[in-house]
């Protein structure tokens, strides 16, 4: 699976690991991603998401549904 957040669309981005003698090593930084289980009262079912720590987030501050919505629009099948 890959490691994508379903809401934000968040995904590994590229960095460099420096040692203390400044020396550097290319690193990878991965999305603090969470498999997830929301209920959808609208629909009465429960639903499974990847999502990242920040989606919570932003779930809990605009509604389950109005997020869920938003990602139907764009083709997300959920």
């Amino acid at each position: 699976m890959a490691r994508v957040c379903q809401v934000t669309g968040k995904k590994p981005i590229t960095g460099h690991k420096v040692c203390f003698s400044n020396k550097k090593a290319k690193r990878r930084f991965l999305p603090n991603l969470q498999v997830k289980r929301f209920f959808l009262v609208e629909e009465d079912r429960w639903i499974t998401m990847k999502v990242s720590s920040d989606a919570i987030r932003t779930i809990n501050k605009r509604g389950l549904f109005t997020v869920v919505s938003e990602m139907r629009e764009n083709g997300v099948a959920i």
